[in-house]
């Protein structure tokens, strides 16, 4: 089942990468009393993620703060020494945690899992972005494959 607005998210634990090395983040626990943006990429460093979708994101930091989001994060099925370089590749400087999700847990436990094995790339996210309010989706969006548009940082600014 595809979760949807006004569910929980479920439970989860992601990794992130800290000063002291990889660090757990255990949703939705983490984010409680917290308004997030989430957005999710089938891959770092594939073309789409990582020309507008990241980039998106960094640019709007500030313009999404500015709107009562405490904290922007994002995530795709990579492991965590990917999802730091990715960042680092993409001048993240601290405005978007980035979460890996290395074998699908999260977007599994979502419904929103895809199976890229056609393109080498095995069980993926599909691309979505949602803002979740005290562990509480507030609104989601989730792209038609091929598709970048309800995902993007300026759809969710627009809405917010």
């Amino acid at each position: 089942m595809t979760i949807k607005v006004g569910d929980r998210l479920p439970a989860a634990t992601l990794t992130t990468m800290t000063a002291d090395g990889p660090e757990p983040v255990a949703l939705p626990d983490a984010w409680a009393g917290k308004r997030v943006a989430l957005f999710s990429v089938p891959g770092a460093f594939t073309p789409t993620c990582s020309a507008r979708h990241l980039p998106g994101f960094v640019e709007k930091a500030g313009q999404l703060r500015a709107k009562g989001i405490d904290l922007i994060a994002g995530t795709a099925v990579n492991d965590v020494f990917v999802m730091n370089a990715w960042g680092k590749a993409g001048n993240v400087d601290g405005q978007v945690q980035l979460l890996a999700d290395g074998n699908a847990q999260f977007v599994k436990a979502l419904g929103l899992d895809m199976d890229s094995s056609a393109y080498g790339m095995g069980t993926r996210g599909k691309r979505f972005s949602m803002v979740v309010n005290d562990g509480v989706v507030e609104q989601l969006w989730v792209e038609q494959p091929g598709e970048f548009r309800v995902s993007a940082a300026e759809h969710m600014l627009a809405n917010l």
